[in-house]
Protein backbone atom coordinates (compact mmCIF):
# COMPACT_ATOMS: atom_id res chain seq x y z
CA UNK A 1 0.00 0.00 0.00
CA UNK A 2 1.33 3.62 -1.05
CA UNK A 3 2.13 5.75 2.12
CA UNK A 4 -0.32 6.36 4.64
CA UNK A 5 0.50 9.18 6.88
CA UNK A 6 -3.72 10.16 8.22
CA UNK A 7 -6.28 7.81 9.23
CA UNK A 8 -9.66 8.08 10.58
CA UNK A 9 -11.48 5.47 12.55
CA UNK A 10 -15.61 5.72 13.72
CA UNK A 11 -16.30 3.69 16.33
CA UNK A 12 -19.30 4.33 18.18
CA UNK A 13 -20.45 2.90 21.34
CA UNK A 14 -19.57 3.22 25.37
CA UNK A 15 -15.97 3.27 26.47
CA UNK A 16 -16.46 -0.94 26.01
CA UNK A 17 -16.73 -1.02 22.84
CA UNK A 18 -13.58 1.53 22.51
CA UNK A 19 -11.45 -1.03 24.47
CA UNK A 20 -12.65 -3.86 21.85
CA UNK A 21 -11.60 -2.17 18.94
CA UNK A 22 -8.16 -1.04 20.16
CA UNK A 23 -7.12 -3.81 18.58
CA UNK A 24 -7.85 -2.81 15.40
CA UNK A 25 -6.41 -0.16 16.12
CA UNK A 26 -3.15 -1.14 17.14
CA UNK A 27 -2.99 -3.75 14.51
CA UNK A 28 -3.15 -0.74 12.02
CA UNK A 29 -0.95 1.26 13.84
CA UNK A 30 1.71 -1.66 13.76
CA UNK A 31 1.46 -1.86 10.04
CA UNK A 32 1.77 1.95 10.14
CA UNK A 33 3.80 3.29 12.66
CA UNK A 34 4.33 6.82 10.77
CA UNK A 35 0.69 6.87 10.49
CA UNK A 36 -1.56 9.47 13.07
CA UNK A 37 -4.71 7.77 13.90
CA UNK A 38 -7.76 9.40 14.38
CA UNK A 39 -10.88 8.20 16.32
CA UNK A 40 -14.40 9.55 15.83
CA UNK A 41 -16.41 8.27 19.10
CA UNK A 42 -19.36 9.66 21.17
CA UNK A 43 -18.64 11.88 24.24
CA UNK A 44 -19.21 9.54 26.87
CA UNK A 45 -16.07 7.43 25.39
CA UNK A 46 -13.55 9.73 25.22
CA UNK A 47 -11.56 8.58 28.39
CA UNK A 48 -9.97 6.01 26.21
CA UNK A 49 -7.39 8.34 25.02
CA UNK A 50 -6.17 8.04 28.77
CA UNK A 51 -5.61 4.33 28.37
CA UNK A 52 -3.47 4.43 24.98
CA UNK A 53 -1.00 5.70 22.93
CA UNK A 54 -2.21 4.12 19.40
CA UNK A 55 -4.91 7.05 19.45
CA UNK A 56 -3.51 10.49 18.38
CA UNK A 57 -6.61 12.61 18.39
CA UNK A 58 -9.94 11.99 19.24
CA UNK A 59 -13.27 13.88 17.39
CA UNK A 60 -16.26 13.85 19.89
CA UNK A 61 -19.69 13.38 17.55
CA UNK A 62 -22.83 12.88 19.88
CA UNK A 63 -25.45 10.66 17.97
CA UNK A 64 -27.20 10.91 21.26
CA UNK A 65 -28.41 14.46 20.72
CA UNK A 66 -31.46 14.86 18.47
CA UNK A 67 -29.34 17.05 16.46
CA UNK A 68 -27.21 13.69 15.47
CA UNK A 69 -27.38 14.44 11.55
CA UNK A 70 -25.47 17.99 12.07
CA UNK A 71 -23.20 16.19 14.12
CA UNK A 72 -21.99 13.68 11.67
CA UNK A 73 -22.13 16.17 9.09
CA UNK A 74 -19.48 18.38 11.00
CA UNK A 75 -17.82 15.39 11.41
CA UNK A 76 -17.39 14.46 7.71
CA UNK A 77 -16.52 18.25 7.29
CA UNK A 78 -13.32 17.93 9.35
CA UNK A 79 -13.02 14.56 7.74
CA UNK A 80 -10.41 15.45 5.27
CA UNK A 81 -7.20 14.34 3.24
CA UNK A 82 -7.10 10.75 4.81
CA UNK A 83 -4.91 7.85 3.62
CA UNK A 84 -7.19 5.57 5.17
CA UNK A 85 -10.99 5.60 6.92
CA UNK A 86 -12.49 2.96 8.92
CA UNK A 87 -15.83 3.10 10.29
CA UNK A 88 -17.56 0.12 12.80
CA UNK A 89 -21.39 -0.32 12.16
CA UNK A 90 -23.57 -2.77 10.39
CA UNK A 91 -25.54 -0.47 8.23
CA UNK A 92 -25.34 1.32 5.10
CA UNK A 93 -25.39 4.32 6.46
CA UNK A 94 -22.39 4.56 7.25
CA UNK A 95 -20.90 3.73 4.22
CA UNK A 96 -22.30 6.92 2.74
CA UNK A 97 -20.37 8.57 5.60
CA UNK A 98 -16.90 6.64 4.89
CA UNK A 99 -17.81 7.88 0.89
CA UNK A 100 -18.23 11.06 1.89
CA UNK A 101 -15.18 11.64 3.96
CA UNK A 102 -13.24 11.43 0.70
CA UNK A 103 -11.06 9.34 2.57
CA UNK A 104 -8.47 7.76 -0.33
CA UNK A 105 -9.38 4.15 1.11
CA UNK A 106 -12.50 3.15 2.75
CA UNK A 107 -13.59 0.25 5.18
CA UNK A 108 -16.45 -0.77 6.29
CA UNK A 109 -19.07 -3.60 6.57
CA UNK A 110 -21.04 -5.40 4.20
CA UNK A 111 -24.50 -4.26 4.25
CA UNK A 112 -25.42 -4.80 0.67
CA UNK A 113 -25.26 -3.34 -2.96
CA UNK A 114 -24.15 0.01 -1.50
CA UNK A 115 -21.90 -0.79 0.46
CA UNK A 116 -19.75 -2.58 -2.04
CA UNK A 117 -19.98 0.56 -4.65
CA UNK A 118 -18.76 2.98 -1.86
CA UNK A 119 -16.30 1.09 -0.29
CA UNK A 120 -12.59 0.19 -1.03
CA UNK A 121 -13.49 -3.13 0.38
CA UNK A 122 -16.86 -4.05 2.34
CA UNK A 123 -16.18 -6.83 4.87
CA UNK A 124 -18.28 -9.37 5.90
CA UNK A 125 -19.96 -8.95 8.71
CA UNK A 126 -20.17 -11.63 11.41
CA UNK A 127 -21.18 -10.99 15.00
CA UNK A 128 -20.95 -14.44 16.19
CA UNK A 129 -17.48 -13.84 17.30
CA UNK A 130 -15.70 -12.08 20.01
CA UNK A 131 -16.16 -8.46 19.49
CA UNK A 132 -12.78 -7.72 19.26
CA UNK A 133 -12.30 -10.66 16.55
CA UNK A 134 -15.37 -9.28 14.83
CA UNK A 135 -13.85 -5.46 14.99
CA UNK A 136 -10.98 -6.89 13.57
CA UNK A 137 -12.15 -7.97 10.84
CA UNK A 138 -12.42 -4.38 9.39
CA UNK A 139 -8.67 -4.25 8.86
CA UNK A 140 -7.99 -7.42 7.48
CA UNK A 141 -8.02 -5.95 4.12
CA UNK A 142 -4.88 -3.60 5.17
CA UNK A 143 -2.44 -5.33 7.34
CA UNK A 144 -1.67 -9.65 7.91
CA UNK A 145 -0.83 -8.52 11.45
CA UNK A 146 -3.17 -9.36 14.15
CA UNK A 147 -3.64 -8.07 17.28
CA UNK A 148 -6.12 -10.56 19.95
CA UNK A 149 -7.12 -8.54 22.71
CA UNK A 150 -7.07 -5.25 24.17
CA UNK A 151 -4.03 -3.58 25.41
CA UNK A 152 -3.57 -0.39 27.34
CA UNK A 153 -0.88 1.23 28.26
CA UNK A 154 -1.10 1.27 32.84
CA UNK A 155 2.17 1.41 35.10
CA UNK A 156 3.07 -1.97 36.25
CA UNK A 157 1.52 -2.68 39.58
CA UNK A 158 2.29 -4.85 42.56
CA UNK A 159 -0.44 -7.48 43.14
CA UNK A 160 -2.20 -7.71 46.32
CA UNK A 161 -1.57 -10.86 47.52
CA UNK A 162 -5.03 -12.91 47.78
CA UNK A 163 -7.09 -10.01 47.15
CA UNK A 164 -10.69 -9.58 45.52
CA UNK A 165 -11.50 -6.81 43.29
CA UNK A 166 -15.46 -6.46 42.93
CA UNK A 167 -17.06 -4.27 41.17
CA UNK A 168 -20.54 -3.98 40.53
CA UNK A 169 -21.12 -2.34 37.32
CA UNK A 170 -24.35 -0.83 37.46
CA UNK A 171 -25.50 1.51 34.88
CA UNK A 172 -27.89 3.81 35.55
CA UNK A 173 -28.66 4.51 31.88
CA UNK A 174 -28.93 1.33 31.81
CA UNK A 175 -31.71 0.16 34.46
CA UNK A 176 -33.37 3.67 33.48
CA UNK A 177 -33.95 1.87 30.00
CA UNK A 178 -35.32 -1.53 31.63
CA UNK A 179 -32.10 -3.26 30.50
CA UNK A 180 -30.42 -5.30 33.71
CA UNK A 181 -27.06 -7.28 33.35
CA UNK A 182 -26.23 -7.70 36.82
CA UNK A 183 -27.40 -9.49 40.49
CA UNK A 184 -28.64 -7.59 43.30
CA UNK A 185 -26.40 -5.63 45.71
CA UNK A 186 -28.19 -8.01 48.62
CA UNK A 187 -26.12 -10.79 46.64
CA UNK A 188 -22.88 -8.73 46.08
CA UNK A 189 -23.06 -7.77 49.97
CA UNK A 190 -23.41 -11.93 50.55
CA UNK A 191 -21.06 -12.68 48.17
CA UNK A 192 -18.24 -10.25 50.33
CA UNK A 193 -19.31 -11.84 53.19
CA UNK A 194 -18.80 -14.96 52.02
CA UNK A 195 -15.52 -14.23 50.51
CA UNK A 196 -14.16 -12.61 53.56
CA UNK A 197 -15.45 -15.79 55.66
CA UNK A 198 -13.11 -18.01 52.98
CA UNK A 199 -10.20 -15.77 53.85
CA UNK A 200 -9.88 -13.69 50.63
CA UNK A 201 -9.08 -9.58 51.32
CA UNK A 202 -11.66 -8.17 49.94
CA UNK A 203 -11.54 -4.68 47.95
CA UNK A 204 -14.90 -2.71 46.61
CA UNK A 205 -14.85 -0.50 44.38
CA UNK A 206 -17.21 0.86 41.59
CA UNK A 207 -18.19 4.26 39.51
CA UNK A 208 -20.75 6.90 39.99
CA UNK A 209 -23.62 4.77 38.38
CA UNK A 210 -22.76 2.32 41.12
CA UNK A 211 -23.70 4.55 43.75
CA UNK A 212 -27.59 3.23 44.47
CA UNK A 213 -25.67 -0.35 44.52
CA UNK A 214 -22.69 0.11 46.69
CA UNK A 215 -24.85 2.31 49.40
CA UNK A 216 -27.34 -0.98 49.75
CA UNK A 217 -24.10 -3.03 49.72
CA UNK A 218 -23.02 -1.34 52.99
CA UNK A 219 -26.17 -1.49 54.42
CA UNK A 220 -26.67 -5.25 53.99
CA UNK A 221 -23.04 -6.78 54.35
CA UNK A 222 -22.31 -7.92 57.88
CA UNK A 223 -18.69 -8.22 57.53
CA UNK A 224 -15.85 -5.15 58.24
CA UNK A 225 -13.29 -6.55 56.94
CA UNK A 226 -13.04 -5.75 53.53
CA UNK A 227 -11.39 -2.15 51.99
CA UNK A 228 -14.31 0.39 50.30
CA UNK A 229 -12.34 2.18 47.43
CA UNK A 230 -15.92 3.24 46.67
CA UNK A 231 -15.58 6.86 45.08
CA UNK A 232 -11.67 6.15 45.47
CA UNK A 233 -10.79 6.11 41.75
CA UNK A 234 -11.17 9.69 40.03
CA UNK A 235 -10.93 8.17 36.63
CA UNK A 236 -10.53 5.90 34.15
CA UNK A 237 -6.86 5.39 34.55
CA UNK A 238 -7.00 5.16 38.34
CA UNK A 239 -9.43 2.37 37.85
CA UNK A 240 -6.93 0.48 35.97
CA UNK A 241 -4.42 0.72 38.17
CA UNK A 242 -6.64 -0.79 40.79
CA UNK A 243 -7.69 -3.31 38.42
CA UNK A 244 -4.18 -4.25 37.66
CA UNK A 245 -3.26 -4.56 41.71
CA UNK A 246 -5.76 -7.41 42.50
CA UNK A 247 -4.88 -10.97 41.94
CA UNK A 248 -8.88 -11.73 40.88
CA UNK A 249 -11.45 -9.32 39.82
CA UNK A 250 -15.18 -9.87 40.00
CA UNK A 251 -17.46 -7.80 37.83
CA UNK A 252 -20.46 -7.73 35.48
CA UNK A 253 -20.60 -7.24 32.09
CA UNK A 254 -18.98 -3.58 32.06
CA UNK A 255 -16.49 -1.85 30.68
CA UNK A 256 -14.35 -2.78 33.66
CA UNK A 257 -14.47 -5.68 32.49
CA UNK A 258 -12.45 -5.12 29.03
CA UNK A 259 -10.00 -3.26 31.50
CA UNK A 260 -9.43 -6.11 33.15
CA UNK A 261 -9.05 -8.45 29.96
CA UNK A 262 -6.38 -6.03 28.77
CA UNK A 263 -4.44 -5.86 32.09
CA UNK A 264 -4.51 -9.77 31.83
CA UNK A 265 -5.97 -10.00 35.35
CA UNK A 266 -7.62 -12.89 36.14
CA UNK A 267 -11.50 -12.06 35.78
CA UNK A 268 -14.77 -13.66 36.43
CA UNK A 269 -18.13 -12.20 35.45
CA UNK A 270 -21.26 -12.39 36.13
CA UNK A 271 -23.24 -13.08 32.80
CA UNK A 272 -27.37 -12.71 32.09
CA UNK A 273 -29.14 -12.02 28.87
CA UNK A 274 -26.03 -11.39 27.25
CA UNK A 275 -23.80 -13.66 25.66
CA UNK A 276 -20.29 -14.17 27.39
CA UNK A 277 -19.16 -15.86 23.98
CA UNK A 278 -18.99 -12.71 21.70
CA UNK A 279 -17.52 -10.57 25.14
CA UNK A 280 -15.08 -12.39 26.79
CA UNK A 281 -11.84 -14.19 25.44
CA UNK A 282 -11.29 -17.77 27.17
CA UNK A 283 -8.89 -16.30 29.63
CA UNK A 284 -12.26 -14.57 31.51
CA UNK A 285 -14.39 -16.89 33.79
CA UNK A 286 -18.43 -16.26 32.92
CA UNK A 287 -20.56 -16.84 35.95
CA UNK A 288 -24.04 -17.83 34.53
CA UNK A 289 -27.50 -19.29 36.24
CA UNK A 290 -28.18 -22.98 35.57
CA UNK A 291 -31.62 -22.05 34.52
CA UNK A 292 -33.35 -23.37 31.24
CA UNK A 293 -34.43 -20.23 29.48
CA UNK A 294 -35.00 -21.22 25.88
CA UNK A 295 -33.66 -18.29 24.59
CA UNK A 296 -30.71 -16.99 26.64
CA UNK A 297 -28.94 -15.04 25.75
CA UNK A 298 -31.61 -13.08 25.07
CA UNK A 299 -30.26 -9.39 25.23
CA UNK A 300 -29.41 -7.38 21.83
CA UNK A 301 -30.32 -10.59 20.16
CA UNK A 302 -34.25 -10.97 20.95
CA UNK A 303 -35.04 -7.75 22.83
CA UNK A 304 -33.84 -4.68 23.56
CA UNK A 305 -34.74 -4.62 27.07
CA UNK A 306 -34.41 -7.22 30.10
CA UNK A 307 -37.34 -9.81 30.81
CA UNK A 308 -38.90 -9.23 34.02
CA UNK A 309 -38.21 -12.83 35.15
CA UNK A 310 -34.48 -12.26 35.05
CA UNK A 311 -33.92 -16.26 35.67
CA UNK A 312 -31.05 -15.68 33.99
CA UNK A 313 -29.14 -13.82 36.97
CA UNK A 314 -30.59 -15.90 39.76
CA UNK A 315 -26.88 -16.49 40.64
CA UNK A 316 -26.24 -17.18 44.42
CA UNK A 317 -23.43 -15.94 46.37
CA UNK A 318 -22.42 -19.13 46.80
CA UNK A 319 -22.64 -20.45 43.22
CA UNK A 320 -20.01 -17.34 42.91
CA UNK A 321 -17.58 -18.47 45.87
CA UNK A 322 -17.84 -21.83 43.76
CA UNK A 323 -16.80 -20.56 40.48
CA UNK A 324 -13.99 -18.86 42.12
CA UNK A 325 -12.66 -21.11 44.31
CA UNK A 326 -13.09 -23.86 41.90
CA UNK A 327 -11.33 -22.63 39.35
CA UNK A 328 -8.72 -21.35 41.30
CA UNK A 329 -7.59 -24.58 43.18
CA UNK A 330 -8.33 -26.48 40.01
CA UNK A 331 -5.33 -24.47 37.99
CA UNK A 332 -3.55 -24.37 40.94
CA UNK A 333 -4.01 -28.72 40.83
CA UNK A 334 -3.06 -28.18 37.65
CA UNK A 335 0.25 -25.64 37.99
CA UNK A 336 1.46 -28.65 40.87
CA UNK A 337 0.83 -31.73 38.64
CA UNK A 338 2.84 -30.31 36.05
CA UNK A 339 5.39 -28.88 38.27
CA UNK A 340 5.51 -32.34 39.98
CA UNK A 341 5.86 -34.04 36.57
Amino acid sequence: MENVNKILAINFGGIGDEILFLPALISVKKEFPNAKITLALEPRSKSIKDLTDVIDEIVLVDIKRKNKYIEIIKLILKSRNYDIAIASGGNKFMSIILWLTGAKKRYGYDCGALSRKLLTCAVPLNKNQYAVKMYHDLVTPITDIVTELPEIKVQPQDKIPNSVLIHPGVSKMSIEKGIVKTISAETWAQTIDLLVKNGKKVILAGGPDDKECIETILKTVTTTEFENLYGKTKNIRELAELISKAEIFLCSDSAPLHIAVALGTKTFAIFGPTDDKKLIPPTVTPIKATDNCPIKPCLWERRQTSCKNLDCLKITAQDIINSIFCTTSCNNCTADFYTNT
